[in-house]
């Protein structure tokens, strides 16, 4: 099930005004212009932001994601009906072929479940056509960014038109091996309400990755440094090989 975050409404309707800065996505947008795709399909497209971008530039979008509170977000935005718009997760798609696919920011890491991830990644590769790309990031746990969530680091106040104050914070919960679970909290200065949201992610080694891509056939590419987090993210380019 989706995390709280991305499926409870009141959560999903405030997540883009707390995070305005998506700077991070114009890494993709380029990658998207450099490997010449005309369509791609966006993995765990959350409220669209992504998406949207690339409709924009005149591009065919197919977003998938599993909470529905999110997609409506996604729906309602300017733009929102020239994307193709999937309630649900890649490892059950209808017949496409595209360009590329992409799981930008924690989507591949959030898919912890060694199954889904396989499947995900099944998934992908035959939504691909043959020659197209899966491009997705995923952080080095040698760097143990987890280290940075809590409290005094990510405490933030935030004014939203039409909604109002909005408290939220993030805590460290736990850390099994490579599964790194964590709490957030948002506290809604209208009516008082406290929402929480608690989430795990998988840090996976860069071999384990790859050895994941070539068992689910494809050649991996190239494996670049995130220009966003130097030195502390893997950038993957996964092709389905042609023929």
């Amino acid at each position: 099930m989706p995390d709280e975050i991305f499926e409870h409404p009141r959560l999903a309707s405030v997540y883009d005004p707390l995070d305005p800065d998506r700077s991070d996505l114009d890494v993709y947008v380029a990658i998207a212009a450099e490997l010449g795709a005309r369509s791609v399909l966006d993995v765990g497209c959350g409220t669209g932001t992504f998406a949207l971008l690339l409709a924009d530039r005149g591009l065919t979008v197919t977003g998938v994601e599993p909470a529905r509170a999110s997609l409506d977000v996604a729906r309602a935005k300017p733009g929102g009906d020239r994307v193709r718009w999937i309630h649900g997760y890649a490892t059950d798609l209808p017949p496409m072929w595209v360009d590329l696919a992409t799981m930008t920011a924690n989507v591949a890491q959030a898919i912890a479940d060694p199954h889904d991830w396989d499947g995900t990644l099944q998934g992908v590769h035959d939504a691909l056509r043959p020659g197209g790309h899966l491009v997705f990031e995923t952080r080095d746990p040698a760097r143990r960014a987890w280290l940075e969530w809590n409290r005094e680091a990510s405490y933030q106040v935030v004014t939203i038109d039409g909604v109002g104050t909005v408290e939220q914070w993030t805590d460290l919960i736990d850390v099994s091996g490579p599964l790194v679970t964590f709490r957030g909290t948002w506290v809604f200065a209208a009516d008082g309400q406290v929402l929480t949201s608690h989430s795990t992610l998988r840090f996976r080694e860069r071999d384990e990755v790859e050895a994941a891509l070539v068992e689910h056939g494809y050649d991996v590419r190239e494996v670049r440094d995130a220009p966003d987090r130097p030195g502390r993210e893997f950038v993957f380019f996964a092709r389905r090989p042609e023929g």
